[in-house]
């Protein structure tokens, strides 16, 4: 994907919405001294409290534009894909010997939704770790509504327990995970930053703001986390490393004692993450429905996201005490997991054919198939997980 030329000098890109938070990221990048590190835009574009993305009360979840949202998740396109999944936690409750489930990013409540119809009494309790207080008002509606019995079941939750036991569960979560950029310019390693730019930037001395982007070395011997040579990348390659993901992962790992976790997201292995061919990185905005390559402009009213790094995630649960179950892509998991088997012989309803076409979404290869990975992993005995009962694909980690 192109994305705009970024070096040192600092290119003037979109200006500056009227907007509080946009407002609290110049202030502090003036506090700064001027430059703030990518990671800490993103955090803030997506996480600061009451104004960002997640955090300022958007929508952002749902069918299309008309709705008010940016984008659609899997379990908003059809409940089956949540009933397949229960198949593959129940089984890993079963065999970890555990009774509760940890949604992390529970977005709607449809996932919930799904799971805690599917697998009923089997769990005693569903902890949603959620840090949008708007969500979680949603959440607790719909499952007010769909599952009364059930409700009494399900937590809010802001903190991580010390102790952490049952199945942990993570749809489109790794992926909002603040990201560092970096560059190869030829030479060296830079860190890709966002700063202001000025009049002398051939902007009126009246006008707003506008946020850029600038570069800056890399502390010495930072670069991403892979075994090629620097001389294999082209000069001018974007990319991301994932620092934030890794940690949660890593200290999920490490404060659970006994049971599983499954983590459904958009990526690839560290080869092919840093094939010297992927050239513009993977960042990557969502708003109403259309994607976009610059985090710069409305800052605050679109999703920010970058694919993940699988192998990065693997070897950060291993850190922390984790086995890996499997990794594979998501139509090959949901189809280990049954999903085909939940549908009628037969079209005989428009909403037959509405879910029959949303399974097509979820498993085809030229949709979310491929393009969405699945890994799983175990703390305690290892089993042979349902989901990647064909086609593992853990070597290519």
């Amino acid at each position: 994907m192109d994305r705009p030329d970024a070096s040192s000098h600092s290119v003037v890109a979109a200006p500056l919405p009227r907007h509080p938070l946009a407002r609290l990221i110049a202030d502090e990048i003036r506090q700064r001294g001027g430059w703030m590190r990518f990671e800490r835009y993103m955090e803030l574009a997506l996480y600061a409290p009451g104004l960002g993305y997640y955090s300022g009360g958007h929508r952002v979840i749902g069918q299309d534009p008309a709705d008010g949202s940016d984008f659609v998740t899997a379990p908003e396109l059809t409940p089956l894909f949540g009933q397949a999944l229960a198949r593959q936690i129940e089984q890993a409750l079963d065999a970890t010997g555990t009774d509760q489930v940890w949604e992390f990013g529970a977005g709607t409540g449809a996932l919930a939704e799904q799971l805690l119809g599917e697998l009923g009494d089997r769990i005693q309790r569903y902890t949603i770790v959620d840090l949008s207080g708007t969500l979680r008002e949603r959440q607790h509606a719909r499952l007010a509504a769909s599952h009364p019995e059930q409700v009494r079941k399900v937590v809010w939750a802001d903190n991580l327990p010390d102790d952490l036991q049952g199945v942990i569960v993570g749809n489109e979560v790794l992926d909002a995970m603040p990201v560092h950029l970096m560059t190869w310019d030829g030479a060296s390693w830079k860190e890709r930053g966002v700063t202001l730019a000025s009049a002398s930037d051939q902007q009126p001395a009246d006008a707003d703001p506008v946020f850029t982007w600038a570069d800056r070395p890399a502390p010495d011997g930072v670069r991403p986390p892979t075994e090629r040579p620097d001389s294999e990348f082209v000069p001018d390659t974007v990319t991301e490393t994932h620092g934030q993901a890794e940690a949660f992962v890593a200290t999920l790992a490490e404060r659970m004692s006994r049971g599983a976790a499954f983590f459904l997201d958009y990526g690839f292995p560290e080869r092919e993450y840093y094939h010297p061919q992927r050239t513009g990185g993977t960042l990557m905005c969502h708003q109403g429905h259309r994607s976009d390559p610059d985090p710069l402009a409305a800052v605050g009213d679109k999703d920010i996201t970058t694919h993940v790094n699988f192998t990065g995630i693997a070897l950060a649960g291993q850190e922390g005490g984790w086995e890996v179950l499997g990794y594979t892509s998501q139509g090959r998991f949901l189809t280990n997991c049954g999903l085909l088997r939940r549908l009628p012989p037969e079209v005989q309803t428009q909403q037959e054919a509405r879910e029959r076409a949303a399974v097509q979404m979820l498993l085809a290869e030229h949709e979310m198939g491929e393009l969405f990975k699945v890994i799983g992993f175990v703390k305690g005995d290892w089993f042979d997980a349902l989901g990647f009962g064909q086609g593992d694909r853990t070597h290519m980690l």
